[in-house]
């Protein structure tokens, strides 16, 4: 497997677009319940911020999901951490792409000072959880009732990364 991460470009934006906008109709991996525009995407992932970078996530040169570093809260004493966020394009899954990706965003995160990751997850998400615990992430707190989609109330973990 060559999984390579790439900086995200403004012409990347329509594909990773599409990638989140199947999780928004087929998923509870995310909160939002429309369908999103370029717009919406710019205002997501960090584009030309000097430290959270996004990340278009090539396997063999062929574009299999994103990933980003973004902020956790936007206020100074924060900034020791970021919240990493893995979308894969779907059949991706099961292939080991989220592991290489997390090994390899962890000393990018390092880089730009960063010294913990937290990966905020659905609670029903049991795929995304079993990958970031398989990478070292321990869970670090548990939103009950937080959000509703699909006719259904959904819980929301976090789980943390203090990197060496």
């Amino acid at each position: 497997m060559a999984v390579h991460l790439h900086l995200v470009s403004p012409s990347d934006l329509i594909e990773i677009r599409d990638i989140y906008n199947y999780y928004i109709i087929n998923s509870t991996a995310t909160f939002h319940t429309e369908e999103i525009g370029i717009d919406d995407v710019k205002n997501i992932i960090p584009l030309s911020h000097p430290k959270y970078k996004s990340y278009l996530i090539k396997n063999n040169n062929e574009v299999c999901g994103y990933a980003y570093l973004g902020c956790y809260k936007p206020r100074q004493a924060y900034d020791r951490t970021a919240e990493v966020t893995i979308y894969l394009k779907p059949g991706m899954g099961g292939k080991g792409i989220g592991k290489t990706v997390l090994k390899q965003i962890e000393p990018l995160a390092k880089e730009k000072d960063i010294k913990v990751l937290l990966g905020i997850i659905t609670g029903e998400n049991t795929a995304s959880i079993r990958l970031f615990e398989k990478c070292g992430y321990e869970k670090c707190a548990h939103f009950r009732q937080v959000g509703e989609k699909f006719g259904r109330i959904l819980d929301v973990v976090a789980y943390e990364k203090i990197l060496d």
